[in-house]
């Protein structure tokens, strides 16, 4: 159901205004209420890292489609946004200056390396961090998730835990990216949590500067 929600018109693909489709078209969301326990639910719903902020005052731009929420209250824990507190579908009083925003952290890190650029990767799947099988990892895996961080070209692939082994779960198995990729949750593999893997067996990258 990730589909029914975009950010648009951020930097990255982790900031943006918050858009809902509702079956037919996408529309914006009314920042009345808005705060960041609605934006951890929206950076959730998408797969990105914790919610960092809540932008108000269309902070990315005005939206041009219709207002589709109003008053949304989440608790923080909801799945979807639209599972939400809120006014019901189309139902507001605002305009799209008031269009709603999220800026969500980054889903991916490397942990254990000697400095920024190296390290077993770890990814957050939005409610907790672990780590990556490293079958079929090779350099244009590591070169997507040296991109994701804004790093420099990917210089090496390491497996076998090369920089030591993780121990929350193993999110990934068999990733298989292309190398264009923008993000590596959207390179092919298995699926979230499917692997056959131990820790010992946990994917790294070494990025350049």
């Amino acid at each position: 159901m990730i589909s029914n929600i975009r950010l648009v018109d951020g930097s990255n693909i982790y900031e943006g205004r918050v858009e809902v489709y509702d079956g037919t078209e996408w529309g914006t969301i009314c920042d009345d209420d808005w705060d960041i326990n609605d934006a951890q639910v929206v950076c959730r719903q998408l797969r990105l890292g914790p919610a960092i902020q809540a932008p108000m005052r269309a902070h990315f731009g005005q939206g041009t489609g219709p207002i589709m929420l109003d008053n949304v209250r989440c608790s923080g824990s909801e799945t979807f946004i639209t599972g939400c507190l809120n006014r019901g579908m189309r139902v507001h009083d605002c305009g799209h200056s008031e269009d709603a925003s999220v800026i969500c952290g980054v889903n991916i890190r490397l942990v254990n390396g000697s400095n920024i650029y190296e390290g077993r990767v770890e990814v957050y799947d939005g409610t907790e961090w672990g780590t990556i099988c490293d079958n079929s990892w090779d350099i244009n895996d590591a070169q997507v998730v040296c991109r994701q961080l804004r790093l420099g070209p990917a210089i090496q692939a390491p497996r076998q835990a090369y920089f030591g082994q993780g121990i929350g779960p193993i999110m990934f198995d068999n990733v298989q990216c292309s190398g264009n990729e923008t993000s590596i949750t959207d390179c092919p593999k298995r699926g979230m949590r499917v692997h056959y893997c131990g820790h010992s067996e946990d994917a790294s990258v070494v990025c350049g500067k």
